[in-house]
């Protein structure tokens, strides 16, 4: 899938279910591949964002679960790993790239498991909404407030919630055995982010959590990212120096006294695109907007 046309779609906070897919054609030609991560973890890649698999004695859980007219073919991928039944899908976060399978692994008896915050941005699209609707089965039936853990296939991995990073209802997912941290949206492996504003995203908070990851992590952790590919510590630290520049600089010239208008036009991260810049020509101005709009 082209990644102009996600990014997009999600800036405009318009990927907010899988349902609204159901019926688009764009996903027939998606490909959903495994890739071993270490020990018993393994990654889907395919539209949307990555899946992290456990695979073990006690069953198969997930970690998100992308877009629901993918559903079959992401057990298609994991039946080419294990036989053993999805016991549970943890979500990241609410977006639809990462929860619109929710409703047909409920269905088939997968435990949802997610923030409180998950759940409460998605309960309106279940009892509310009269377009677009979800069915119940799509809504987190296990939620935190803080952390949790789960025991199973034999480790602990550990679930803790991050406050207003990506969005308001975020979590890192932390394989504490095999030394694996999948962190959902929170990062963007070699791209600038996407911050949700409109759903308690902030600057301060994505720091906060790069933060909070970079502890977890060692110089042998492998990091499961929202988007992008499989990486380790010193991405992470790049990744949290850019977020902090970046940063700083839409601080000053707000400061200044500056509208947003005036700050994009200045093109005030033009030496980080190189590096740092999708597909997309606009996105370095999106995320400045992201970044003023949440100081």
């Amino acid at each position: 899938m082209n990644l102009k046309k996600v990014l997009s779609s999600l800036a405009a906070a318009t990927i907010l279910t899988g349902t609204a897919f159901s019926q688009d054609d764009r996903f027939a030609g998606v490909e959903v591949t495994a890739e071993h991560v270490r020990g018993n973890i393994h990654v889907l890649f395919g539209a949307g964002g990555n899946i992290g698999v456990s695979l073990g004695e006690d069953g198969v859980y997930i970690v998100d679960d992308q877009f629901a007219p993918l559903s079959d073919k992401i057990r298609a991928a994991i039946k080419g790993l294990s036989d053993k039944p999805i016991k549970y899908v943890i979500n990241t976060h609410f977006h639809g790239d990462h929860t619109g399978g929710n409703e047909n692994f409920g269905k088939t008896g997968s435990v949802i498991v997610a923030h409180d915050n998950v759940r409460v941005r998605m309960a309106p699209r279940v009892f509310e909404a009269t377009e677009n609707k979800l069915g119940e089965k799509s809504l987190p039936v296990v939620t935190f407030n803080d952390e949790m853990s789960l025991h199973l296939n034999g480790e602990e991995t550990r679930i803790v919630h991050v406050s207003r990073a990506h969005t308001d209802g975020d979590s890192l997912v932390y394989f504490k055995g095999n030394n694996v941290l999948h962190m959902g949206d929170t990062f963007f492996a070699n791209r600038f982010p996407f911050i949700d504003t409109r759903s308690g995203g902030t600057i301060g908070g994505l720091i906060e959590t790069i933060a909070t990851a970079i502890d977890i992590s060692n110089s042998d952790t492998l990091i499961i990212p929202g988007h992008g590919p499989v990486s380790k510590k010193p991405l992470l630290i790049e990744y949290y120096q850019m977020l902090i520049e970046s940063r700083d600089r839409v601080v000053k010239l707000k400061n200044e006294g500056k509208s947003l208008e005036e700050i994009v036009a200045m093109k005030p991260l033009a030496d980080m695109d190189a590096r740092w810049q999708t597909d997309n020509a606009e996105w370095p101005d999106r995320y400045v907007g992201f970044i003023y709009s949440s100081l």
